[in-house]
């Protein structure tokens, strides 16, 4: 099972448009079953970023986590939401 937190400012508004339009695209894939969402904010997840497989994020997020972090922003704004999709992929099919 793959680990997906998606973070915005209150853990409530923006990340329930992305978490949705990621799980959407899971289904499509055929990869729903296999992957566990989380909605958070980022200062609550600060401590536990080691058990996620990616971090999606609508908010600013601290440098140290760039490597894990993938902007969520173009889900909501529909330019380059393909692009986040594909990173998703990559970051939750490798082992």
């Amino acid at each position: 099972m793959k680990n997906i937190v998606v973070v915005c400012g209150s853990g409530v508004a923006t990340s329930t448009v992305v978490t949705n339009k990621i799980k959407d695209w899971l289904k499509e894939q055929g990869m729903d079953s296999n992957v566990k969402i989380t909605q958070s904010t980022m200062m609550s997840e600060l401590n536990n970023i080691d058990d996620y497989d990616a971090v999606v994020s609508t908010t600013t997020i601290p440098d140290t986590l760039t490597d894990k972090v993938i902007s969520g922003l173009p889900l909501l704004t529909g330019i380059g939401g393909d692009e986040v999709l594909e990173q998703i992929g990559e970051k939750i099919n490798t082992d």
